[in-house]
Order: C-alpha cells, then sequence, then structure tokens
C-alpha cells in the first residue's frame, strides 16, 4: 500500500476500516520524507519523534472512542506553511530575521486543525515573508518541483505545494496574498483554494499585506479541499476582519451536476501574453466543462491591465507597515555592537532581510511618502474598486469564472532573473485577490514536456460551495491522478 498516493478521504476510509492506523500513515510518510526530500528539500522543520508520538496518542484515542462521525481530520499528517504561527515548530517564515523565533501561541487555524485531531508533521519552505513566486527567495534553501527537480514549485507556498504533489504529506496549508496558493498548486499540479477574504482567520499568520493574506488548502483532490477549508473556516473574534456569517457545508452539495450553470471566460485573461501550451490545455478544459452541459461564454474584465501595478502599490504599502515591527529590538534577529539605536535599527533590517523583501519594503515606503501617497497609493485604491467592480458585473450573469492559472508552466530554478517577469506571471491570480473573491486551481493537463498546467475557477464572495462544486465535476470529467516519479 502506497499510502503517500492516497487522499485524505481515501486514507480516512481506511482508517475507520481498521486497516491501517495513525502511526503507521506518519511512519509511511516519514519513509517517502527521507527518500525524496533531499531533492525536493520541501520541509523547513520536522520533528520525528514528536510526531510519532503524537500519532501513537491519536492511535489510542481512535481505539477508544471510534472514529468521529462529524467531519473530522483525526490521524491525517498536515503540513504548514512557516508563516503560521505554532507553539511546537519554529515559525521563521523563510528568513534570517526570525531564523530563531518560536510562537508562545498557535494560529487559530493551527488551533482548528488540532481540535480536528489532523496530525501536524511540520512546518514548509517559502518565500521569505510569502514575497516571492518561485521559493527561490527562501533563505533557508532552494525547493524543487516534484514534476522535474530543476524547475521552480512556485510561491511563495512552494514548499506547501510541493509537500502534497511529492506525496511527503496529505495535505497541507498556505496562504494566498496575490495567488501564493494557486500559482505553486498549478505549478505542481495539486489542488490549491484560497478562500473569500475573511472566511478563514488571519490571527497567527505573519502578515505581509493585511487587506489581501489568506490562508487556503493545498490537497491531492477537490473533495480534500473542501474537508481541510471546512475545517479552518470560520468566525474569530481575534480578526477584526472575519466573517461573523454561517459557514455552509462544502461537501453537502459537492457532487452535484453542473449542467446548464453558466461560466465565464475572460478574454483579457487569453491574450499574447498565454504560452501556447497553456491556452492549448486551457481550451481542452473548456470543451470538458461544455461536455458537461456549462455553458461558457466569453466575458470581459476590463480593468486585468491595471492589476498588477495596482497589488504591488498597495501590497508593498502595506508590507512596509506591517514589517515595521521587526527592529531588532522585540524579537528576532539583531544586529551585534551597534554604536547606537539607529544603527541597531539600520543594521539589523539589513542584515536580517533578504533582497526581495528589502525591494518591497522600499517600494511601499516610496508609495507612501510625501508628494506620492495621492498619486500612486490613492489612485491604486480607486483602481481596486473598479477590478472588483468588474467582477460583480461579471457574476451578475455567471455562476463562475474559469481562466489559466499562470500565463505559464514551471520554469527552471535561477531562471527568472528579472524581478518585473516574475511580478507579471501573477497577472491571472492577483485581480481575485484584489476583489477578495475566492479561486481555486486543479490540474487541467500537461505541456510538451510533461510538466502540470493549472486552470482557476474564481467564485463570487463566499461562494466557496459552488466553487468548490465546479471544481469537482471538472476534475472528475479530467480524471488526472497520475503522480510525478521521484
Amino acid at each position: 500500500m502506497n499510502i503517500e498516493t492516497l487522499s485524505i478521504k481515501e486514507v480516512q476510509k481506511k482508517l475507520k476500516e481498521k486497516s491501517i492506523s495513525v502511526p503507521e500513515i506518519a511512519e509511511a510518510l516519514f519513509r517517502q520524507i527521507d527518500r525524496v526530500e533531499p531533492t525536493v528539500r520541501a520541509y523547513i522543520s520536522l520533528n520525528r519523534d514528536m510526531v510519532l508520538k503524537k500519532a501513537h496518542a491519536l492511535q489510542e484515542e481512535l481505539e477508544k472512542d471510534g472514529y468521529p462521525e462529524t467531519p473530522s481530520l483525526l490521524g491525517i499528517p498536515i503540513a504548514l506553511k512557516d508563516n503560521l504561527c505554532t507553539t511546537d515548530f519554529p515559525t521563521t517564515c523563510a528568513g534570517k530575521i526570525l531564523e530563531k523565533y518560536h510562537s508562545p501561541f498557535d494560529a487559530t487555524v493551527v488551533e482548528k486543525l488540532r481540535a480536528n485531531k489532523a496530525l501536524i508533521l511540520g512546518k514548509t519552505n517559502m518565500d521569505e515573508f510569502a514575497m516571492g513566486s518561485s521559493t527561490e527567495n527562501s533563505s533557508v534553501q532552494k525547493t524543487a518541483n516534484p514534476w522535474d527537480v530543476k524547475k521552480v514549485p512556485g510561491g511563495s507556498s512552494g514548499g506547501s505545494a510541493a509537500a502534497v504533489a511529492a506525496g511527503e504529506t496529505l495535505g497541507a496549508l498556505g496562504s494566498d496574498t496575490g495567488g501564493s496558493i494557486r500559482q505553486p498548486a498549478s505549478f505542481c499540479g495539486v489542488v490549491g483554494m484560497k478562500p473569500t477574504y475573511g472566511l478563514v482567520s488571519r490571527y497567527g499568520l505573519v502578515a505581509f499585506a493585511s487587506s489581501f493574506d489568506q490562508i487556503g488548502p493545498l490537497a491531492k483532490t477537490v473533495e480534500d479541499a473542501a474537508l481541510l477549508l471546512q475545517c479552518i473556516a470560520g468566525y474569530d473574534e481575534r480578526d477584526n476582519t472575519s466573517f461573523a456569517g454561517e459557514v455552509p457545508d462544502f461537501d453537502a452539495g459537492l457532487k452535484q451536476p453542473v449542467k446548464g450553470k453558466v461560466v465565464g471566460i475572460p478574454g483579457e485573461y487569453l491574450d499574447k501574453g498565454l504560452n501556447p501550451e497553456v491556452k492549448k490545455v486551457f481550451e481542452s478544459v473548456v470543451h470538458k466543462l461544455e461536455q458537461e452541459g456549462v455553458e461558457c461564454r466569453e466575458v470581459s474584465l476590463p480593468h486585468t491591465a491595471y492589476a498588477v501595478a495596482t497589488y504591488y502599490i498597495i501590497s508593498t504599502a502595506e508590507a512596509s507597515s506591517n514589517l515595521a515591527r521587526f527592529d531588532g529590538v522585540h524579537y528576532g534577529y539583531r544586529s551585534e555592537n551597534p554604536e547606537d539605536t539607529m544603527e541597531l535599527f539600520t543594521r539589523s533590517r539589513s542584515e536580517g532581510f533578504g533582497d526581495e523583501v528589502k525591494r518591497r519594503i522600499m517600494l511601499g515606503t516610496y508609495v507612501l511618502s510625501s508628494g506620492y501617497y495621492d498619486d500612486y497609493y490613492l489612485k491604486a485604491l480607486k483602481v481596486r474598486t473598479l477590478i472588483k467592480q468588474d467582477f460583480e458585473k461579471v457574476f451578475e450573469t455567471c455562476d463562475a469564472i474559469l481562466a489559466p492559472t499562470c500565463p505559464t508552466t514551471a520554469y527552471g530554478i535561477g531562471e527568472m532573473e528579472d524581478p518585473l517577469e516574475m511580478y507579471l506571471g501573477d497577472i491571472f491570480t492577483i485581480p481575485a485577490n484584489l476583489a477578495g473573491l475566492p479561486g481555486i486551481t486543479l490540474r487541467g493537463g500537461y505541456d510538451d514536456k510533461g510538466l502540470p498546467v493549472g486552470v482557476q475557477l474564481i467564485g463570487d464572495s463566499f461562494k466557496e460551495a459552488s466553487l468548490l462544486n465546479f471544481a469537482w465535476n471538472l476534475e472528475q470529467a479530467l480524471n488526472l491522478r497520475e503522480y510525478p516519479q521521484l
């Protein structure tokens, strides 16, 4: 039995049948980690002894009380992106400035995973402070794409996506600020979901850009993603942007047919910047949906061209503010033997932050500065509203939007030297973050080199149930369940 190739639902079935135990699951995944981790490098921190001890405790609980009837993750190994605070693993954000930081509390999503009896395996690699699209900006290591270890896994949740794809975990959590769940999910051929802004608490997520950041699941299947989202969604009084409404049962309508529903295809996403191989796969996915009885019609999102510029003005402004707390005084890296307080601040931040983080802090400080605030930041906020209105107009006539996740498939490690070129690679994921909308990525096919091509579905606010229903039907129609050969 190759546990590393099974979905969460398949493993749960075996746990209920008592054909496998929680320690056996954990041990199987650690064997897989031992085998592939030297090549993939998905994890920053692991603690085998602690995890196996917890696995035995969960098995005892399972034997005593039986498998719970309510949605549960009992005994299911989950990996966490290393910007989620945990008491039992370091929280480094893959940066030097937090390399020795141990959080005194768990993030809300971590509390919810523990309450649902999940087995937390470890913390995954990422672009430092979630700033990047390739996981090359980590100060720890460069993670490889399991489909081709010379390629990047995407970012910033590249470690989580690679760990799921390589069978090093059954599921993972990441964070999505401008596509940081969906883009690596696309590159690594897994399912990745960004919920509506506010559906999942951000408490305990180390902030990059607070009006964009959202935590979401990465998994092998849409059904697994729905289960993970069910367990982490819900109101949290510690997050003042948290949605106070009731969380629907995402499993209830998951497998309903989608015949007769309408999907919009944004023309702006299919322009000359789209790789021909990606476009070919996307067109085949549209055809599959039409075969399921879905009406696919072209729609317009006219302000898409301004999305990248708008995002990088607002997000860097928020990053400049959020990262001001890392000053060498309260916690984190502190430069040695400064002559005065100003030198302490300057050297601690200069030595502690990587190049990409410093670049974005400087950009954000610039657009917030006197004389430029109105020209850049205020104008970007107005364009953000226009982009949100574009989506609102489309959802008056469409149930969802279908688009490519990325303009290309995974590129080579070290290949993308121009930061601006990397920024432009997020053109298809950023708009959903600007509008606060849910989006889900799944594998649509492969390019001519055998690399996964992701497609994404974007839904209206808090319509995750409908979006998951669309994604499940598309997943069944495509029937792609191959795994990378490592």
